[in-house]
């Protein structure tokens, strides 16, 4: 094979592992949107017999599972600020189904720690899309909200802790609409940046 063939193969190996990366962004605000939408409607009350643990299968296969693999896949794109993203919540979700039994002044370091993180990811996100910002800024205070409504034992706070985790599930996943349709809805849509 000559050093040109071998130059083209290169870049057509690059071209694919880019739109594989950004192919898997959508993906991943999908199933961010989806954990984050179960999350906070279950964490409101509005659902009778229905409580945030509730979302444990959810937050395991689409929160983190397929959050995982789409951060990996970002990461094969070259996307290492989406890539961490989507890595870091695939961990959070896992973890946050299978943490049923711990005692409330873990759960409340748990959210906090966690809190930080989207804190960061809301910073690394500042110059991105204001969907995308909005995402984890509000996914932020909703954490916080959560952690102080367990620490105070307060089911006030941890019901609008799930109402503003469900608006940014659906920023989210009208970030990931928005990015799958290509802008093909004209004026209609909302602008994603």
């Amino acid at each position: 094979m000559s050093n040109e063939a071998a130059v083209a193969q290169n870049r057509s190996t690059e071209n694919r592992s880019v739109s594989l990366g950004s192919a898997a962004g959508p993906l991943g605000y999908l199933a961010l949107g989806l954990t984050l939408l179960a999350f906070g409607l279950l964490g409101t009350g509005v659902l009778n017999d229905a409580g945030v643990k509730d979302a444990g299968s959810l937050a395991l296969f689409v929160g983190g599972l397929t959050l995982f693999i789409a951060g990996l896949l970002e990461f094969r794109g070259g996307s290492a600020v989406t890539g961490t993203a989507f890595t870091a919540l695939g961990a959070f979700w896992v973890t946050w189904s299978q943490a049923a039994a711990a005692s409330k002044d873990a759960t409340a370091l748990f959210l906090i720690l966690w809190a930080l993180l989207a804190l960061t990811l809301t910073a690394t996100h500042w110059l991105g899309g204001e969907l995308v910002r909005g995402v984890y800024a509000l996914f932020t205070v909703s954490l916080v909200l959560l952690a102080i409504g367990v620490l105070a034992s307060n089911d006030t706070l941890g019901k609008v802790a799930g109402w503003v985790a469900a608006v940014a599930g659906l920023l989210a996943w009208y970030s990931a609409t928005s990015a799958l349709a290509g802008g093909s809805w004209g004026r209609l849509g909302l602008p994603v940046r």
